[in-house]
């Protein structure tokens, strides 16, 4: 029997907290919303749970118009999906320098208000084309303010097999995947470059190299040393830790909870 799609989640604002659909559009960057705001500080900056873990407290849904916000102590925030302006600023995310417009004053605060420092909210538009590294694009592909590919893979089965190692097992939020896979070996999208779920055609492209992310408690902010620690005994390449797979979609199309994920071609 094929594997099968478990999981899709969505994380609108980068680094906070994300949700799960039972199916949810692609678009060029990716799921519609999927990191389509991103926190900077006052240079421009991005901001993410490397540095402010208190960041995995804040939740997001997307409501039909808006984003409503949460977080410990505060009133939501209502972020709507027209902005108040189209001012392009630069901001950057990694190596890239993206244009992208600040969401408003009130969004400004509230960040500012809940992590202690002055920073603001900013969205991507469709003027803010990032593209994919060229190393890895397969077609001109872009990517939203996701680390650098518009979709992350990984499959139940490895989860599983890193648990089995835990004293303490840890759910597949820690990872932020957008696509969970049931029904497969462990490991075995390690292997996977050609895929097909439902009507999509994906590209298995790179190997997600774990950071600090993976070790903050999303329930509570904390950070600790697992799961880092344990995964680098026996999944460390080339001095990084890898745990999940960087994803391509050469198409566009509706995902679906339980969609066959059909193998066409393993790497080599």
């Amino acid at each position: 029997m094929s594997p099968t799609l478990s999981e899709i989640n969505i994380y609108p604002i980068k680094s906070c907290k994300g949700f799960s659909a039972e199916s949810w559009e692609l678009e060029p960057r990716g799921f519609r919303y999927d990191r389509r705001w991103m926190l900077v500080d006052n240079e421009g900056m991005f901001l993410t749970q490397r540095d402010f873990p208190r960041l995995t407290l804040v939740s997001v849904q997307v409501k039909s118009d808006h984003l409503r916000v949460e977080a410990p102590n505060m009133e939501p925030l209502f972020v709507p999906f027209k902005l108040e302006s189209n001012k392009h600023i630069p901001v950057v995310v990694w190596d890239d320098g993206v244009e992208a417009v600040s969401v408003s004053k009130e969004a400004a605060n509230w960040f500012s208000e809940f992590l202690g420092f002055s920073c603001k909210l900013v969205a991507m538009t469709e003027r803010s084309l990032r593209p994919v590294d060229k190393n890895y694009s397969v077609n001109n592909d872009i990517v939203s303010f996701a680390d650098a590919f518009p979709l992350l893979l990984i499959s139940e089965a490895s989860l599983a097999d890193l648990n089995s190692r835990l004293e303490v097992v840890i759910p597949m939020k820690r990872f932020r995947p957008n696509l969970v896979v049931k029904g497969c070996e462990p490991f075995a999208e390690d292997s996977w470059k050609e895929i097909m779920i439902g009507d999509v055609a994906l590209h298995v492209v790179k190997p997600c190299a774990r950071c600090t992310v993976t070790t903050v408690d999303p329930e509570t902010g904390d950070k600790g040393q697992e799961p880092l620690r344990t995964l680098a005994t026996y999944r460390a390449v080339d001095n990084k830790v890898i745990f999940g797979q960087n994803v391509l979609h050469a198409n566009n199309g509706t995902l679906r909870v339980g969609d066959e994920v059909n193998v066409l071609s393993l790497s080599q």
